[in-house]
């Protein structure tokens, strides 16, 4: 019989069943919360400050961007904190599909200078879309406002007591069938 060796003693089994996956970092949180993590939020609103404070004070060389007044009202974080959606909006005017592109040429001035700004792992990939929020609720508004509407939101008058109302003719029912 042949003596075995620590090495093969030591070496994993062909027959063993092979390891399971190991779970990864988007798996589901507790209590199956759906939306962004605190931490995504947290690091969306560093991002945010940081480009409001370079957009209020650098001058781009870029023609499409010259004299541009940009807002950013929100930054939405990838669960990995690798990408950063910007939503941003003319200051006082919607910004043309010209002045998109020019953020999206600078898009690597601005990743260094919020690198600079906020301390994270790696720099986020930048990427800017037009806000369209404020446009939404500006739509709704009017909609509220129209008088179809403001009559279904009117409070429903109060059914007089000779008119019984149904729920008062299904116990008047049941007080007759009962002996």
């Amino acid at each position: 019989m042949a003596r075995k060796t620590r090495d093969a003693a030591d070496a994993p089994r062909r027959d063993k069943k092979p390891a399971l996956p190991r779970a990864t970092k988007s798996a589901p949180r507790k209590g199956g919360a759906e939306g962004p993590s605190q931490r995504q939020l947290r690091v969306a609103e560093e991002i945010r400050h940081a480009l409001s404070a370079i957009f209020a004070r650098e001058e781009f060389r870029d023609p499409d961007l010259f004299d541009l007044k940009v807002t950013v009202t929100e930054v939405r974080a990838s669960p990995d904190l690798q990408h950063m959606t910007a939503f941003v909006s003319g200051l006082g005017r919607d910004l043309s599909p010209a002045q998109l592109a020019g953020l999206k040429r600078i898009q690597p001035f601005l990743r260094s200078q919020v690198a600079k700004a906020v301390r994270l792992r790696t720099a986020p990939e930048l990427h800017f879309q037009p806000d369209t929020a404020l446009e939404y609720a500006m739509h709704i508004s009017k909609v509220m406002q129209q008088p179809v509407v403001q009559q279904d939101l009117a409070k429903p008058a109060e059914p007089t007591p000779a008119e019984p109302t149904p729920a008062g003719t299904a116990q008047a029912t049941k007080d007759s069938e009962e002996p």
